[in-house]
């Protein structure tokens, strides 16, 4: 149950990420994958902050949506692009 709890806020989060960050996403495995490195991620942030992780659900996802948010930011910066699906049409010359 506790894995199915994983991949629920993970996908809602990196969902969320990706509409956020203004991008199609990377596709649901990897949004998965993203949200679920994200929750890490921001869980690990309000902790280091003092802020006590006895939210519930919502305070989970919208935890897990900051940490993709950043881990999204951080890739984008690193590679250059913005994720699957986004880039813009090349005109023929």
């Amino acid at each position: 149950m506790h894995l199915l709890w994983w991949i629920i806020v993970g996908l809602v989060a990196g969902w969320a990420t990706g509409k956020i960050m203004r991008g199609s996403g990377y596709g649901p495995l990897m949004d998965i994958v993203i949200g679920i490195i994200g929750a890490v991620i921001g869980g690990w942030i309000m902790r280091a902050l003092g802020f006590a992780s006895q939210g519930g659900m919502i305070y989970t996802i919208f935890v897990a949506i900051l940490g993709a948010i950043l881990l999204t930011a951080l890739v984008r910066l690193i590679t250059g692009r913005r994720g699957a699906g986004t880039g813009g049409l090349r005109r023929a010359a």
